[in-house]
């Protein structure tokens, strides 16, 4: 039994952490053979990023797909062509390589908040929060601002019988991530937090919720 990473496009199996080897705690593991793993600037998709850096995820190889049925639009948006005429699938996944090859995404292009023009992964902030001990579920958004274009919003559960002030959890994070990352809103509730049918935490939804109260 082997651990791998796919996408349908891909399929559906691109990295593996290998049978025989190191398996690094929080990584995808290593490329299959024949395949091609990039990671590139996610805002000029061209750019490869230096090992250690973030960047979008990118395949190439031979279970990559040829496109999406009959939707040239859909087609044109996740996958490009290399100079050497090659088909590369952009994942939307935010990845990082390390010097051994191996891989570990961090988050998702679509929930990457732009603030002040400063990009914030919010599974970044997510992790710094989780450090706190009177933690028991959160999550990290983007919320739409005239001013800064987003700014970020964390919502939280505490565990059960502790108390945490806004403040004391912003004084908490000041060592751990820049002060772009440092939610501006902090919202704390008792009930546990929405999460999707396979039992993950909702950003979509807890997002849809704040918006609702707006609109």
């Amino acid at each position: 039994m082997i651990e791998g990473y796919g996408l349908s496009e891909s399929s559906p199996v691109a990295c593996v952490n290998p049978v025989k080897g190191e398996n690094k705690a929080g990584s995808i593991g290593l490329p299959f053979p024949r395949t091609i793993i990039e990671i590139l600037d996610p805002e000029d998709r061209i750019t490869p990023m230096p090992l250690g850096e973030k960047g979008e995820l990118c395949i190439r190889g031979p279970q990559v797909m040829k496109g999406y049925w009959k939707n040239k639009e859909e087609t044109k948006q996740t996958m490009s062509q290399t100079k050497e005429g090659d088909m590369r699938l952009h994942t939307g996944d935010i990845a990082i390589m390390d010097e051994q090859g191996y891989i570990f995404i961090v988050d998702r292009i679509k929930d990457m908040i732009i603030t002040n023009g400063y990009n914030v992964y919010p599974r970044n902030v997510e992790e710094a929060i989780y450090k706190h001990p009177n933690i028991e579920e959160c999550i990290v958004a983007g919320l739409p601002n005239p001013q800064r274009g987003e700014i970020v919003k964390a919502w939280i559960k505490l565990k059960e019988g502790r108390e945490l002030s806004a403040q004391d959890l912003k004084e908490f994070l000041k060592d751990k991530i820049s002060p772009m990352e440092i939610p501006k809103r902090i919202e704390f509730r008792e009930k546990p937090l929405p999460k999707t049918m396979i039992g993950k935490l909702s950003r979509k939804e807890i997002v849809n919720e704040e918006l609702d109260k707006t609109s």
